[in-house]
């Protein structure tokens, strides 16, 4: 479904939720967490593996991310899976990689 575009005459209240989502989104490696979620669900150590940063610091922006209600997390056994709450972050991400790259 389409959506209107924004006005000058939107609510703060959605200017301030649109910049709370961004904020979350400003560093490379959030980025990158959502980069490699926007494919399915991952575990830590595949995410670290795809990143090449320390399980700490994967961990620490997957707390940031869940913090800010872009991810969640659901335990499978040892491990816990991490995948996006709304695909439409997935593809804010996305949009703003390629538009860098061009």
């Amino acid at each position: 479904m389409a959506t209107a575009p924004a006005s000058a005459n939107e609510p703060p209240r959605d200017l301030d939720a649109a910049s709370e989502l961004l904020r979350a989104l400003a560093s490379p490696v959030r980025l990158g967490i959502v980069r490699e979620l926007a494919d399915g669900g991952k575990h830590v150590h595949e995410l670290v593996s795809a990143l090449g940063v320390s399980q700490p610091l994967v961990s620490q922006h997957l707390r940031v991310l869940r913090t800010s209600r872009i991810v969640t997390a659901r335990r499978q056994a040892r491990e816990t899976r991490y995948s996006l709450i709304d695909e439409h972050v997935a593809h804010i991400v996305l949009d703003a990689i390629r538009h860098a790259q061009e």
